[in-house]
């Protein structure tokens, strides 16, 4: 039996977010449709686009689709799922030549990236603590 608890809840709206927020990002002028990108930037942007969807929507697969007992096993993979894009975002800026945003002047730290994956990181691992301790009281 699939049983909703708050941790599988908020895995799933961090998953939800992972698999289409950057289509609410990006699908814009400002990335996919920004004429001073080249195409090939433009590539790696719906690259990385679809590598949200398909991280997300394995998240939700093993949270939700999959048959079978509600394992450590697989919130660690559900979690890790959930992460991973927003780990890889994080980890983007520290490449050369990299920025938050491409206006002059407009560099910042705390750009609505930095916000939305730290949040989102910081769900999943309140998510992973509540389910591992709920898992840890059920096998007692």
């Amino acid at each position: 039996m699939t049983r909703i608890s708050t941790g599988k809840i908020l895995l799933t709206l961090t998953s939800l977010v992972t698999a289409y927020g950057s289509y609410f990002f990006d699908w814009n002028e400002t990335h996919i449709y920004n004429p001073d990108w080249p195409p090939h930037a433009k590539f790696h942007n719906a690259q990385t686009m679809s590598m949200g969807t398909a991280v997300g929507m394995a998240g939700l697969y093993v949270l939700w689709g999959r048959r079978g007992p509600w394992t450590r096993e697989r919130l660690q993979v559900s979690t890790a799922a959930a992460s991973v894009y927003w780990i890889t975002q994080l980890s983007a800026t520290l490449f050369p030549g990299t920025a938050l945003f491409d206006r002059p002047g407009a560099a910042s730290a705390l750009g609505p990236q930095t916000v939305v994956a730290s949040v989102s990181l910081a769900l999943n691992v309140l998510a992973y603590g509540l389910e591992s301790r709920r898992l840890a009281r059920e096998s007692d």
